[in-house]
């Protein structure tokens, strides 16, 4: 079998994609732009791709034509380390059409993988990209001995700063993050579940807390005095948070969401901003 992706996806009817997002414009560099068509791609690339500052269905369809109609993504609340142990864990699939992304999504249901579905493709993306850099500096804030009761407050502030920045984006679910039921259904009039209370929140807690967290653990290490680069070194694996910090900075100089906590974490990762002194300035802003 050919490990060449232009060979792969030729033979292929869906292509899944989890190419860390700093590396998927090399992935399919050299494609034919009539590669993907008639195909469907499913994603679960939680970045937006640094050099262009596209999330992955932005640059499929500028340099692919690819339809957002053939486009789903998967996103968690998951490690991957809990699923391989079968621990039970729970995906959520997106895609404009909701007959297809059940589909989809029926492939990846076990009796230790729950599946959850909905059309909220861009809101869903914007999450995973914001809750990496969260967890960054959840675990900054853990390399700086800041306690249980700060975290708390912290990650309370991060969504809700998540939440601000979706609200600007325009995604109607955003105000929510979780908490709220969802509409009432039109046929059996029971009120659905709610998706954001896994895939917004619940990500964003899972990323921030577990000690299987790459962006916790490099934000630890940024917190205890590493610099970025020996934390690269250390890690030795891809915290999709760090060019994720950069790119929604630049993203939100046109949105101008209130945003304190990422924006600091941005300073403290790219302007050499001393994590301590940054921290500092970040506590008057949580409530």
């Amino acid at each position: 079998m050919s490990d060449r992706p232009a060979d792969i996806i030729a033979d292929a009817d869906c292509i899944v994609m989890a190419v860390p997002s700093a590396y998927t414009a090399a992935t399919l560099e050299g494609l034919d732009r009539k590669a993907l068509q008639g195909k469907r791609v499913l994603s679960a690339i939680k970045g937006i791709l640094p050099e262009q500052n596209l999330l992955l269905n932005e640059y499929l369809h500028r340099e692919f034509s690819f339809p957002l109609a053939d486009y789903y993504t998967v996103m968690g609340p998951c490690h991957a380390e809990e699923v391989a142990a079968e621990k039970l864990s729970y995906l959520t699939f997106s895609g404009q059409d909701e007959t297809s992304t059940r589909e989809l999504a029926s492939y990846f249901t076990t009796d230790y993988l729950n599946t959850i579905t909905n059309q909220d493709v861009y809101g869903v993306q914007y999450a995973a990209v914001l809750k990496n850099i969260y967890a960054l500096g959840a675990g900054i804030a853990h390399g700086l001995e800041y306690g249980d009761n700060f975290l708390s407050v912290l990650i309370a502030n991060c969504a809700d700063e998540m939440a601000g920045f979706l609200q600007k984006v325009g995604i109607r679910h955003a105000g929510v993050v979780g908490i709220h039921e969802g509409p009432e259904d039109p046929v059996s009039h029971r009120r659905q579940a709610n998706y954001a209370a896994s895939v917004y929140l619940g990500d964003l807690l899972v990323t921030c807390y577990s000690l299987y967290s790459r962006n916790r653990t490099f934000g630890n290490m940024i917190g205890k005095g590493y610099s970025v680069k020996a934390a690269q070194l250390e890690l030795n694996m891809v915290a999709e948070g760090y060019n994720a910090s950069k790119c929604i900075y630049l993203i939100n100089k046109d949105i101008k969401a209130e945003m304190p906590i990422a924006g600091m974490i941005y300073r403290i990762l790219w302007e050499n901003v001393k994590a301590g002194s940054g921290f500092k300035q970040i506590e008057p802003y949580l409530v």
